[in-house]
């Protein structure tokens, strides 16, 4: 059995598959034809586009300055296309080394630290 869980766009994705032993095999095989030789892989992955998403949302805040928790909230929100992907960003600025977050009275104060 494998579970299966995520989103696409912003619908919310959970799927169980059972297999059986045949079923299995057959996937092995397909998986195993469909790995390139190691002198076909590619020099450069391709980007993520979480990882641009979150590029895109540190040189929000590294060229606004310091910026409220609301007014970061509704830029990165903008960003990110929905309020649960901003509300997301905002968490992982939160979080980073990178970022300081200061009480500045109703709303934490967001800046960037330097490079």
């Amino acid at each position: 059995m494998m579970r299966i869980r995520g989103t696409i766009g912003e619908l919310p994705v959970d799927l169980t598959l059972e297999l059986d032993d045949s079923d299995w095999a057959r996937l092995g095989v397909h998986l195993q034809a469909a790995t390139p030789a190691p002198d076909t892989v590619p020099a450069a992955a391709p980007v993520n586009q979480d990882e641009t998403l979150w590029q895109a949302a540190q040189d929000l805040l590294r060229e606004a300055g310091p910026l409220s928790g609301l007014e970061l909230s509704d830029r990165l929100e903008g960003l990110a296309g929905s309020a649960q992907a901003g509300k997301r960003l905002l968490v992982r600025l939160r979080h980073s080394a990178k970022v300081k977050v200061s009480s500045g009275g109703d709303t934490p104060q967001y800046s960037w630290i330097a490079d």
